[in-house]
């Protein structure tokens, strides 16, 4: 039996293992399986933007437009004006020269972060000629998203992987690493865990140690700061070594994503990052749909300010139901189960109750590490939230 055939067999005996729910239709909170109706606390549909009829109305412009898709690459025919405005948009929103999109957040990752290092090598093909060699190296956080990791391990330099959110770790390893170039990573709001990185003391130790760093704004944007401009603007903080990446399918509920970055910075991606040159770009009726998201951000506060209240009434709910969410300071409450068969227990009998609750496990965490990782959106209710503490409560006690 060949190695795919055999972990395969293996796979069939081990049910808790499988992935995926298929569904009839995307939660609005509400949605539909082949088995029945159910509420959703797992959407990163923040602000209930992706079923709206004004978002849905803005995607039908963009498609009697432009059509299905863009078949091409932005390099060659495919670098429509709309694509354009919309990175004007998006520099304009994270206070940066510029913006490069790309077709997902995972390719922005992949893209920039492999780039970034090696395009005085793709460059030389051309003609430049470097002054010297530059050795460059990542300092990325435990936890940083997957894309991260593998955007780095395609630049192949050595990742030091510091501990989650430990500063006197990172800074060892700054002031301990020989090297040219320095990059920290570092995911804005942690995906499974919904802490918020310290991007303030992370600016200090790149102003020490003369590093830059990169931010993942995945779950930020759209979502903290006055103004939903994302994590800089939640602390205030604008900087030259500030390199903003973040993603179009969460809070502003389309697909894509995009880098904010200094105008020189944006034209080398454009030319060296091959997730970007080398693929189509996101659909038109996407870009037009993530302008209007933007622009309902703006003119909608409401869905902001009902995000933040359910999350407050939701921290409060759990706290006051004797539950400790790993994190309490975004929408993202992970509630923590530590065995993957417990978790899948309890994610069983909430979904018995009509609610569904993803559970966190390795691969995502480590072992021994399950979560429900319970998200809040705009569209929840105080008696929906009430009853999914109600039956976590519960099961947490049995």
């Amino acid at each position: 039996m060949d190695p795919l055939r055999e972990i395969a067999a293996w796979l069939a005996s081990q049910p808790a293992l499988h992935v995926g729910l298929e569904t009839q239709s995307l939660p609005g909170p509400g949605f539909r399986c082949t088995d029945g109706d159910y509420l959703s606390f797992s959407s990163n549909n923040y602000l209930g933007l992706a079923n709206s009829p004004r978002l849905k109305a803005a995607a039908h412009r963009g498609l009697d437009l432009y059509g299905v898709g863009n078949c091409e690459s932005r390099l060659l025919t495919g670098d429509l004006g709309l694509y354009r405005e919309l990175e004007a948009r998006l520099a304009a929103l994270k206070k940066k020269q510029a913006a490069v999109l790309f077709a997902t957040g995972y390719l922005t990752n992949l893209g920039v972060l492999s780039a970034l290092v090696r395009w005085p090598i793709m460059a030389r093909v051309l003609g430049f000629q470097a002054s010297r060699q530059y050795r460059y190296s990542f300092f990325s956080d435990e936890f940083n998203h997957v894309s991260i990791k593998e955007g780095i391990r395609l630049s192949g330099v050595t990742a030091m992987t510091y501990r989650h959110l430990d500063l006197d770790d990172l800074e060892r390893k700054l002031r301990d690493t020989p090297t040219d170039i320095r990059i920290i990573v570092s995911d804005g709001v942690f995906s499974q865990d919904g802490d918020i990185a310290p991007l303030p003391q992370l600016l200090e130790l790149a102003e020490r140690y003369d590093a830059a760093v990169y931010l993942d704004d995945a779950h930020g944007t759209g979502v903290l700061g006055p103004t939903g401009a994302g994590t800089s603007e939640h602390f205030n903080l604008e900087s030259p070594r500030l390199i903003q990446m973040g993603t179009l399918s969460k809070a502003y509920g389309a697909i894509g994503g995009f880098v904010a970055c200094d105008a020189l910075v944006a034209e080398i991606l454009r030319l060296s990052a091959q997730a970007y040159g080398f693929t189509s770009t996101l659909p038109p009726d996407q870009a037009m749909a993530v302008l209007e998201a933007m622009s309902m951000v703006v003119d909608e506060p409401e869905r902001r300010e009902r995000l933040w209240s359910n999350q407050r009434y939701a921290v409060s709910s759990l706290q006051a139901a004797g539950v400790a969410p790993l994190s309490s300071n975004t929408p993202i409450l992970p509630v923590p189960v530590g065995d993957e068969r417990r978790g899948e227990a309890v994610a069983q009998t909430l979904r018995q109750h009509g609610m569904h609750v993803d559970l966190v496990k390795f691969p995502a965490v480590g072992l021994g590490r399950a979560r429900l990782r319970v998200i809040v959106n705009s569209g929840h209710t105080p008696e929906q939230i009430d009853s999914l503490v109600d039956l976590i409560r519960e099961e947490l006690a049995a």
